[in-house]
């Protein structure tokens, strides 16, 4: 059997406070927050499940400049656990996902004002650290470059007359 390994979580909800700014000691910016996830139910009564977030770098950078209490998120990153021994010499655990990328998920007329200012700016569903492939000509449409600005150059497609063209 071959090993297989994998931890990957992707999920959107809503932020239930304000994400606050910390940096370590070395002065590498960190954040913690936590997004509400509503569950799949048959019954009427709502049910939440609360996660814990961490971002770090540009992406706690990101999400403590445009997000807010009650802004919708989606974020991909994966599950850690950690453990330590607290004041009373008692054994503690923690499951939190640690976010590698977050995006905007409501629609402008929808985001509170500071994601509605981010997605003027040309950050709409934009990660706040991208790390994915991106295919050759796709790399700056819609991102802004080192220099600020903004590329506004659309991909090229090729267009075919009609279905018989196709290879498939």
């Amino acid at each position: 059997m071959a090993n297989f390994n994998f931890n990957k979580v992707i999920l959107g909800g809503r932020l239930t406070a304000d994400p606050e700014l910390k940096t370590t000691p070395s002065g590498i910016p960190v954040t913690s927050f936590t997004v509400a996830v509503n569950r799949r139910s048959k019954s009427e009564d709502a049910q939440a499940d609360f996660l814990n977030v961490t971002a770090w770098r540009q992406t706690a950078e990101f999400v403590t400049r445009y997000f807010r209490k009650g802004s919708s998120i989606c974020v991909v990153g994966s599950i850690q656990t950690r453990s330590w021994t607290d004041q009373n010499n008692q054994k503690r655990f923690a499951t939190e996902i640690v976010a590698d990328e977050a995006f905007f998920v409501d629609a402008k007329s929808e985001s509170p004002l500071v994601v509605r200012e981010a997605a003027a700016a040309g950050f709409q569903n934009t990660p706040a650290q991208s790390t994915s492939y991106v295919p050759e000509g796709y790399s700056n449409f819609g991102n802004q470059n080192a220099s600020g600005s903004q590329n506004q150059t659309a991909p090229k497609f090729e267009d075919l007359s009609d279905d018989e063209e196709l290879p498939f």
